[in-house]
């Protein structure tokens, strides 16, 4: 199994004005044409600042660097992985955001998302915006809040218990009991639970149900422990399915000639669709708390080594509840993306912020 990692700031090559100058301009024309990129074609639009047998000498010392590359049917030349990452680290400029994506943003994440529906359309605006794959993990489960609890008596040893977070998500649990449980008793057990639980998160309450149904020998009443053993139940019911993930647009992937390889493809929708390898990176991505860019092989993955994904973690209340980002090929355009991803963040968690 593959190890990914966060990508960590290497030692960048030290170029100098001229190769930076080239570097910058044969990335920008790639990831605008997807073409390889000609010293004549770098020539003309620096103009006299270089001849044409002065860039040729630049960019073969870039690609004994590493830090581009000739493709086999072409005389051009292409970025690398670690051109791209010398490009992103090093000489990325980005624009301020237009004013239109900015309120297109705004008025689709501003609002706090509480059905699966609208989690989805939130995916779905970003690749819409983006014209790539979107994707998003929902608030951490033991992070999520508990709202309220109820206990509906189905017949004298059947029991249907209801939880609801603060995002309105519902968890049931039918139970079965050796003990006919009065109406009362049960609306006596749900006040309880919930004037000891309600806004606290998950895992805090599952910290403290473990704790407080030890004291049994210490002095917690028969029918206080009877309520604890129930919500016991239903939490570890809702932590158990773990985290989960949205993911929009695949079909934006095959505007890119680079990723139509059919082998490639196939790869890369496995594991959009199976996501288990998505959301290990998603989930070692949250350990660096900001925005992260896997360029090709960064990801660890062989199904992501034509993909660039930039994710970044959504906050509220001082908590990281989930990632959200894009997955497109490593020609990106870096420069407009990722702001969009950051912003596209940002709102959501100030969605979330009065939950949190």
């Amino acid at each position: 199994m593959p190890d990914p990692t966060v990508p960590k700031e290497s030692n960048p090559p030290d170029l100098d004005a001229r190769a930076r100058a080239v570097l910058k301009l044969l990335i920008e024309h790639y990831i605008r044409d997807g073409q390889p990129v000609a010293s004549r074609t770098l020539a003309r639009e620096l103009g006299n600042n270089l001849s044409p047998a002065t860039i040729r000498n630049v960019m073969a010392d870039l690609e004994d660097l590493g830090l581009i590359q000739s493709p086999h049917t072409s005389a051009g030349r292409i970025p690398s992985v670690l051109g791209y990452r010398f490009f992103v680290d090093s000489l990325l400029e980005s624009p301020p955001i237009g004013s239109d994506v900015v309120e297109t943003l705004k008025t689709g994440l501003e609002q706090r998302p509480v059905t699966m529906g609208q989690w989805s359309a939130r995916t779905e605006l970003l690749s819409s915006i983006t014209h790539l794959a979107a994707v998003m993990t929902l608030p951490w489960r033991d992070q999520l809040s508990w709202h309220r609890i109820e206990f509906i008596p189905l017949s004298e040893h059947r029991i249907l218990m209801v939880l609801v977070t603060d995002e309105q998500e519902v968890q049931n649990r039918l139970i079965e009991t050796d003990i006919a449980y009065s109406r009362s008793f049960l609306e006596q057990a749900a006040n309880f639970l919930n004037d000891q639980f309600q806004g606290r998160t998950l895992d805090e309450i599952r910290q403290q149900l473990v704790r407080d149904l030890q004291k049994t020998q210490a002095g917690l009443s028969e029918w206080m422990q009877t309520a604890m053993s129930m919500a016991e139940s239903i939490v570890q019911q809702t932590l158990a399915p773990g985290q989960e993930m949205i993911v929009s647009g695949e079909s934006n992937l095959l505007d890119f000639d680079e990723l139509r390889d059919l082998s490639r493809l196939r790869e890369l929708l496995d594991t959009l669709t199976h996501q288990r390898d998505l959301l290990r990176l998603l989930d070692i991505s949250v350990r660096a708390n900001r925005i992260q860019i896997y360029i090709g092989s960064e990801s660890g993955y062989n199904s992501l080594d034509a993909c660039s994904v930039i994710v970044s973690p959504y906050r509220a209340g001082g908590r990281t509840l989930g990632m959200l980002g894009v997955i497109g090929p490593t020609r990106i355009p870096y420069d407009k993306i990722i702001p969009i991803v950051q912003v596209s963040a940002d709102l959501i968690g100030a969605s979330l912020q009065s939950t949190h």
